[in-house]
């Protein structure tokens, strides 16, 4: 179940916005958090996080030079069974959360995954070290749901993973050190809130009238006898000259829009293949992980090659999420 979960985060990071603008007064910002709320057999809340944390500056970034911690993470009040998913990163548990040691460089994005434990029944406090763009909070379906208090959440629905499907919340605009409380309970399952759609009624137009001068005027009378085309039926001549004019309008305006439409459709042919190129490198990549955590716990890899390929797969992730990251703004 950890394996799918961790997989399902890292492949919502694949969609989740880089290098955001952050406030003035912070160099990092959490571009995105994704934090996956279930029952433990214990009792307890599991609380599994992958956070986007992007150094904004375009020097290496190493922390507020006052002690030997890079990024600072705060954990809850009462968490237990701290787990950090990730070897490759140096980090050191802490009193009330934990640090990493690690510069980040210049414009460049670091993933995070940790997990940890709070007591069933209890408000969660989250605390966040850093600006946070966007909190996604996932619960699997008939798991239970979550209620916020000191934040707007908005209910997002179901998401759909390997026949799990997840009910999705959302918090934006997170200030640093602003506190979000949530109440998780594993026996009261969300409401189904269903979208009135109201109709909107149309206007009856008004029609105004007037009455209308002559149709010819005498002095245009007089041009008209005058002129060389005084042989020819005056309206009939208007008739052919109008409907010569909307041909060459209409010849000009089809051809034009069929140039456009045919330049559109080649655009929209070379996104298409590009797209579905990314996807497939994508799927592969995450398959790829799959295979690797499975090889590794069976013991066939060491903890340095396993380190060493996740990674390599993890710099591929993050090629791929810049590539399709032009087609999900």
């Amino acid at each position: 179940m950890i394996k799918k979960i961790t997989l399902f985060l890292l492949g919502l990071l694949m969609l989740a916005p880089v290098g955001a603008s952050a406030a003035a007064e912070s160099k990092i910002m959490i571009d995105m958090h994704y934090l996956v709320v279930s029952p433990a057999e214990d009792g307890s809340t599991n609380m599994m996080n992958m956070v986007n944390y992007t150094n904004t500056d375009p020097s290496e970034y190493k922390g507020d030079g006052k002690s030997g911690a890079v990024l600072t993470v705060t954990l809850p009040e009462g968490s237990t069974s701290l787990n950090f998913l990730d070897g490759k990163i140096a980090m050191e548990q802490t009193e009330k959360g934990f640090i990493t040691t690690d510069p980040i460089p210049g414009g460049q994005t670091i993933v995070l995954p940790y997990s940890y434990r709070m007591p069933a029944g209890k408000e969660i406090n989250l605390t966040f070290d850093y600006p946070a763009q966007i909190m996604q909070v996932l619960v699997p379906e008939g798991m239970g749901s979550i209620e916020f208090k000191g934040a707007e959440a908005t209910n997002q629905g179901l998401f759909n993973f390997e026949d799990q499907k997840y009910v999705g919340y959302s918090v934006e605009s997170i200030p640093a050190n602003e506190p979000v409380i949530m109440i998780y309970n594993k026996d009261i399952q969300p409401k189904v809130d269903e979208a009135n759609q109201a109709g909107a009624d149309k206007g009856k137009e008004n029609v105004v009238t007037k009455q209308s001068p002559a149709f010819h005027n005498p002095g245009h009378l007089r041009m008209w006898y005058q002129s060389p085309l005084k042989s020819f039926n005056p309206h009939v001549l208007m008739i052919v000259l109008a409907a010569i004019l909307i041909a060459g309008i209409s010849y000009f305006s089809y051809f034009r829009l069929k140039n456009r439409a045919e330049a559109e459709r080649l655009e929209n042919d070379a996104d298409e293949k590009a797209f579905k190129l990314l996807m497939a490198k994508q799927n592969t990549i995450m398959d790829k992980i799959l295979e690797l955590e499975d090889t590794y716990g069976n013991g066939l890899l060491t903890e340095e090659e396993y380190n060493a390929k996740i990674d390599a797969y993890k710099q591929h992730l993050v090629k791929v999420k810049l590539g399709l990251r032009r087609f999900v703004e």
